[in-house]
């Protein structure tokens, strides 16, 4: 399969979902309620949802579709699928509802527990992150030209070396200022949805830990992203992040990290 063929399709996929998505979000209210899991869903939610799942069951009728919203399917069902589709059409439904516009459509390809194709669109500044393996990393802003992106090496402030870490506005904060108080020189912003993971990519950031609940579609496009576009993204003791291994979809925590010239296990580990 030549991952790079499906780049084109799929990113118009997700612009066409992010146009759903902005419809709901220019109106004065909208729909939503709560799931089981205490988090929220909208209206746009489905709506981008259905739209994806439509679009690539079309495009590739013989690979199936995992996304957040998908009932009914059970780990005997998706054990013995070696390559997938994996879906989370609105990733930031929390900032989506808050107006921040931090929120974003993310799909990847995985093949034999690694993401090999990933396309993360950002509705609201109509901004393209995307990668295939082998392929390298790009983002595209509007009709600008695509450009390649890259980690960076870690800059230095002052004689030091100085982190730029990027931190969820929601979750785990007080474990990342912690982690932090190991670094020589650092400053802390907050992004929503798989932004957090974009910025390392791009090097606007150099680390992003996570150290609280995530699911397996938070990650899946992100990851490959930051993987061709030199970073890393494991788990806390530094193995790689896998994806459909076992029953439960959650991720454990995990570092996104740039510049792969830094001795990353000797700062990060407890």
């Amino acid at each position: 399969m030549n991952y790079q063929d499906l780049l084109t399709p799929v990113i118009d996929i997700s612009k066409r979902a992010g146009a759903a998505i902005l419809e709901v979000y220019r109106k004065d209210d909208f729909d939503q309620r709560i799931k089981s899991d205490n988090s929220p869903l909208t209206e746009a939610d489905m709506a981008s949802h259905r739209l994806i799942c439509q679009a690539l069951e079309n495009l590739t009728p013989e690979i199936p579709v995992l996304s957040e919203e998908s009932k009914g399917i059970t780990f005997d069902e998706r054990k013995s699928w070696e390559t997938y589709w994996l879906v989370d059409p609105l990733d930031g439904t929390k900032e989506f509802i808050a107006r921040n516009d931090e929120f974003t459509t993310n799909i990847a390809l995985i093949h034999d527990g690694r993401p090999v194709l990933g396309v993360i669109y950002v509705p609201v500044f109509d901004t393209l992150y995307y990668a295939a393996k082998y392929f390298g990393a790009n983002k595209q802003q509007g009709d600008k030209d695509a450009e390649k992106i890259s980690v960076r090496p870690v800059p230095e402030k002052n004689n030091a070396k100085h982190y730029t870490v990027v931190g969820s506005r929601r979750h785990g904060i007080e474990k990342v200022e912690k982690l932090c108080a190991k670094m020589p020189s650092f400053s802390l912003t907050s992004k929503g949805s798989s932004l957090k993971m974009c910025l390392v990519a791009e090097g606007e950031a150099d680390l992003y830990p996570r150290l609280a609940p995530t699911s397996e579609w938070d990650t899946g496009a992100a990851q490959i992203i930051v993987e061709e576009a030199g970073g890393q993204l494991v788990k806390t003791d530094f193995s790689v992040l896998e994806y459909n291994t076992k029953e439960s979809l959650l991720n454990p925590h995990f570092f996104v990290l740039g510049d792969d010239k830094e001795d990353w296990q000797s700062l990060l580990r407890e």
